[in-house]
Parts: structure tokens; C-alpha cells; sequence
């Protein structure tokens, strides 16, 4: 599920280019950034399909052999321990997975996505995991899904050409892959022997609208303050040109004020650590003790001059 570092990073990347291009429409950088947030969802399900296509070629290549003119007696009695996962098959038959790809549309039908997909399967097959896995008597439903985790921690989440096509269909998607990958793990992980077809996959959110509205108030209001903003965070840098300081960092800061002004229940602690760590990240390595010093100081004159009501 989203969490909130994760969303500060989302606001983050549309005010980077709310504040290049200087667009004065904040609204249209708004719905932006809610679109960007809900595609996030079909890498979650694109990734949980991909156990149901690595299956379906595994079984196809079965199938293939059993019709060979001089079948081995290997061909006519195939080891089906990885098409017989009981994790795929879970996968396979669950109804709001299903459900869910439908209404977005989210599938690896196409001769790339089955290039893709079937280049992963001949991954998996070459693995050592794979041939450990089918070498071994042990067949327990445990057994079986911690092969799923491995499998997909090992060669899924970290295939480059998935990656690629995800970048291709948005330059946004590489810095969500982790978070919809651990989303992965942890529905792989509540499957349990007795889980049916009926199981609910994982929501995007733990609650929509309370994230929505957090999210959304840092945009409007980070754009909305932003001269107040520009003006004390130039009165802290009074050593420094405004224009020589990273972009990053000058974002991250208005950012960061904005959220200790307009959101009183999150901690000042929180607040800081936050952008702290995102600087490590987003922006050059001295960010995070720039950014620590001018917002310490950015805190003690707001509460100098009663701006937080924390």
C-alpha cells in the first residue's frame, strides 16, 4: 500500500515540473500528479499476471514435448511441479485480479509483452533457483510459496527488460517499482492453502481520501505560498544565491515548510526526517545537511512568529 514518503515523492516530481515550466495552472499539475499516483496500480497487477504467463509457458512447453515424433521418457512424464504451483494457480484463478486487470486493461497480450514474457520464462528455466526447485522432493504448500517469493524477488521484479517496458510507458514508473513489488510479496505471503478464488488482492490505498487530501494540500498549498515561501527560505540563505542552490532542494524545502504549516498533525521530527531522506535520493549528496540546517532554522523562526500550531 501507498505510504506517505511515497506520495511526498509523487507531489515532488509534478511541482519539479510545475516549477520549470512555470505553468500557472495548478490544478491541471494536480490531476497530473492523482493520474500518476493511479497508474501506480497496474504495476502491481502487471507483476502479479506475470506468474500466470511463466505458468501458461511452462505448461505450453509440456504440452509441446508430449507431441514430439521420438518423445523421451522424460517427455511423456514431464516434472509438472512448476506449472502444478499452487501460488500460480491461485494467481491464475482469482477472481478480482481478474476483475481488476479488466477494467484497466492491464494484460502482456501483444507480440512484445509475449517476447517479454517468454524471454523471462527461458530466465527462470536456465535459474539456479528453478532447477533446485524442481529437483527437490519436497512439495509442501509452504515449500511451494516461498519458491513464488524467490522467484519473483530474484528473476520477476529485477528482469531489465520488464523494466524497460515500464519505462517506456511512463518515465515516472521506475521510481515505483520497489513499493509495487513489496505489494507483491506481501499478497503472495497472505495467500494460504485454504485461500479460494475469492481472496481480494491488495488496495492501492489503506485510506483513499485521507491520502488524497494530504497529498493534494501539498500541491495546492506549495504553490499557493509560494512567494511567502521563496521569501523566507531567501532569508535563511542569505550567504547563498537562490539560483545557485539545487532546484531539488529549493522544491524540497517549499515543500517541506508547507507541510509543517498546513498539516499540524504530522510531528515537526516527521516532517524533517522525511525530506531529509528523500534528498538522498532526489538530489546532490551534501542535500541532506543543507536541507537539515535551513529547515531547523525555518522552524525556529515559524515558531518564532506563531506560523505552527503544532
Amino acid at each position: 500500500m501507498l505510504n506517505r514518503r511515497h506520495l511526498r515523492i509523487k507531489a515532488l516530481q509534478v511541482l519539479y515540473a510545475f516549477f520549470q515550466t512555470e505553468d500557472e495552472d495548478i490544478l491541471k499539475s494536480e490531476k497530473q500528479l492523482l493520474t500518476s499516483i493511479d497508474r501506480m496500480y497496474d504495476l502491481y497487477l502487471w507483476f502479479l499476471l506475470s506468474f500466470e504467463e511463466v505458468q501458461d509457458f511452462s505448461e505450453q512447453r509440456i504440452q509441446d514435448r508430449l507431441k514430439k515424433v521420438r518423445a523421451t521418457k522424460d517427455d511423456l512424464a514431464p516434472n509438472r511441479k512448476f506449472v502444478d504451483n499452487a501460488i500460480f494457480k491461485h494467481l491464475t484463478l482469482n477472481n478480482d485480479l481478474r476483475r481488476k486487470c479488466e477494467e484497466r486493461k492491464v494484460n502482456w497480450t501483444g507480440a512484445v509483452e509475449n517476447d517479454i514474457m517468454k524471454k523471462l520464462f527461458l530466465r527462470i528455466v536456465d535459474s539456479e533457483l528453478y532447477a533446485d526447485y524442481m529437483d527437490s522432493e519436497e512439495n509442501s504448500f509452504e515449500h511451494q510459496r516461498e519458491f513464488a517469493i524467490e522467484l519473483f524477488k530474484k528473476e520477476i521484479a529485477n528482469f531489465e527488460l520488464i523494466h524497460d517496458y515500464f519505462e517506456n510507458k511512463s518515465i515516472f514508473w521506475l521510481d515505483d517499482i520497489d513499493l509495487m513489488c513489496s505489494m507483491v510479496l506481501k499478497t503472495v505471503k497472505l495467500i494460504g492453502e485454504d485461500s479460494d478464488e475469492n481472496m481480494p488482492i491488495l488496495n492501492l490505498y489503506k485510506d483513499k481520501q485521507d491520502e488524497l487530501n494530504f497529498v493534494k494540500k501539498i500541491i495546492r498549498m506549495t504553490a499557493q505560498l509560494d512567494d511567502e515561501n521563496t521569501k523566507l527560505i531567501d532569508e535563511l540563505t542569505k550567504n547563498w544565491e537562490l539560483d545557485r542552490i539545487a532546484k531539488m532542494d529549493v522544491i524540497l524545502l517549499k515543500m517541506a515548510i508547507t507541510e509543517l504549516k498546513v498539516h499540524p498533525s504530522i510531528p515537526k521530527k516527521v516532517t524533517l526526517n522525511e525530506y531529509i531522506e528523500i534528498s538522498k535520493f532526489y538530489s546532490t549528496p551534501k542535500s541532506q545537511v543543507f536541507i537539515n540546517g535551513i529547515l531547523d532554522k525555518a522552524i525556529h523562526i515559524m515558531e518564532e512568529r506563531g506560523e505552527l500550531k503544532k
